[in-house]
């Protein structure tokens, strides 16, 4: 399967799917393992290989005011433009020798209709690195009636990335700090990239914004109050997570405390109207910022409506920023 979004640079292959935009010698991939340059076409070796195959409830991506409470297929492949030393998929992110299954989009699509989900979800690793098999299946769940959502770090140029979000009804996107050097040095990713991709998403989809708050790292409070602010500047609708980091991979630091998640959620309400935490156990109800009124109840991962009429609050009348919610 041959890959699109490369341009001929010199006797190599530049591509300019990722800001990345790897420089690919014949018989080298790219930064990401599964983009190759095979006989100066650069080839997708890795097309329909599924490291993770499974059904979710949609907060778990996480969405919260996404279809709340309902069931979504979640799929997953192999690689990553980025280098996170806490990753908690990095068998599948940072290798390309796991386990897989092969499936076609077709396949994937018949999958998420015999499980009854709402739709699928581009999920676990890296999903833009394939954004041909994304594409494609996404094509053919909206044709089937099914939602599409994708869970990604935003890190991809503007061109496909305005094809990729057009896709999507929903994506929820890893801001994982405001900090240029953070992103450069500790990640090897680009904070400029998933700032375009969250303006480019919030135009084209629903959005939902995540930060993994890490000790010493991005949990400072005037860190989080610019995030929330840029937040805020596309719109001070859009729903924020603010997750608890917890040991993984490369990375020993003792897990966030629950008090510093609330502090930070704290801040960001400067900013936002709907900020939740992640990964403490905490209340992540969702109540009427016009008038109080408790609109989703959850526990966990379970979401109970209670005061939510359509996208509207059934107490004060309130247009609220929530997709899938019926109005009967």
């Amino acid at each position: 399967m041959t890959a699109r979004f490369f341009e001929r640079h010199n006797d190599k292959l530049r591509c300019t799917l990722c800001p990345h935009n790897c420089s690919i010698a014949e018989g080298k991939s790219g930064l990401c393992g599964v983009r190759a340059n095979a006989a100066g076409r650069l080839e997708l070796p890795f097309y329909g290989a599924i490291s993770a195959l499974a059904t979710d409830p949609i907060e778990k991506k996480p969405l919260y005011h996404f279809f709340p409470g309902s069931q979504i297929l979640s799929v997953g492949f192999l690689g990553c433009p980025l280098r996170c030393p806490f990753c908690q998929n990095y068998r599948i992110s940072q290798a390309t020798t796991a386990r897989t299954q092969s499936m076609t989009p077709a396949e994937v699509v018949r999958a998420a209709e015999r499980s009854a989900a709402i739709g699928v979800a581009y999920t676990y690793n890296e999903p833009i690195i394939h954004i041909e098999f994304v594409l494609e299946t996404a094509r053919l769940a909206r044709e089937a009636g099914l939602q599409n959502v994708l869970v990604t770090s935003g890190q991809i140029n503007s061109e496909p990335a305005t094809e990729l979000f057009a896709a999507m009804d929903a994506a929820n996107i890893d801001l994982k700090g405001f900090n240029e050097r953070f992103y450069r040095r500790e990640l090897g990713g680009s904070l400029k990239s998933v700032k375009q991709s969250i303006s480019i998403a919030a135009g084209l989809c629903h959005v939902e914004v995540t930060t993994l708050v890490i000790p010493g790292k991005n949990d400072s409070p005037d860190e989080i109050d610019s995030i929330a602010a840029f937040i805020a500047g596309i719109s001070a609708e859009i729903p924020y997570h603010l997750s608890a980091y917890y040991p993984a991979y490369q990375y020993v630091t003792e897990a966030t405390s629950p008090r510093v998640i609330a502090s930070l959620v704290k801040v960001a309400r400067r900013h936002l109207r709907f900020v939740y935490s992640g990964n403490t156990g905490a209340s992540n109800d969702t109540n009427c910022p016009a008038c109080g009124r408790l609109l989703l109840q959850r526990n966990g991962y379970h979401t109970r409506m209670v005061g939510l009429h359509g996208s509207k609050c059934s107490g004060c009348g309130a247009a609220l920023p929530f997709c899938g919610v019926p109005s009967t």
